[in-house]
């Protein structure tokens, strides 16, 4: 079980009597861990300086994915040395208000020691994402696309 707290801290002393008379500002608590300061997407009239749901799940996404990478690596004797993802997602939204991820597109750049380990180390992506928890969780598409050197 996961537990998070998340505390609307957007009351400007009006409450919700208007569309636009209240943040959408929010606290996201974690017992144990540093508090996370969230809003709505600037679209939906959110903060651009506090993190929203929507890049939430695209980190979700690439960290969980990075996790299972690890993992597959580190069972199959591939040293990986440097990860880094460059994640995107992509919403659409509909005239009624609501609106849905269509995709998230992973693009880690992985650094391993052997480089007779690449091409297997590119392989091992596959394995992560049918091992990533977030993925399995999702109904729309997330893809991979990898780059693979080494040291």
């Amino acid at each position: 079980m996961y537990s998070v707290m998340v505390e609307w801290t957007g009351d400007q002393g009006t409450g919700t009597d208007h569309y636009r008379n209240y943040k959408r500002d929010h606290t996201i608590s974690i017992e144990g861990k540093p508090d996370l300061l969230g809003s709505a997407d600037p679209t939906f009239r959110g903060d651009p300086t506090h993190h929203n749901p929507e890049e939430m799940l695209v980190a979700a996404l690439s960290a969980c994915h990075l996790m299972s990478y690890l993992h597959v690596c580190a069972i199959n004797g591939i040293v990986v040395n440097a990860y880094k993802d460059s994640a995107t997602g992509h919403m659409e939204t509909f005239p009624d208000g609501s609106g849905r991820m269509t995709e998230v597109v992973l693009c880690p750049e992985v650094t391993v020691r052997d480089p007779d380990m690449i091409e297997k180390a590119k392989k091992f992506h596959h394995k992560a994402h049918e091992l990533c928890f977030i993925a399995n969780s999702v109904n729309f598409a997330v893809r991979c696309e990898p780059k693979v050197r080494s040291t």
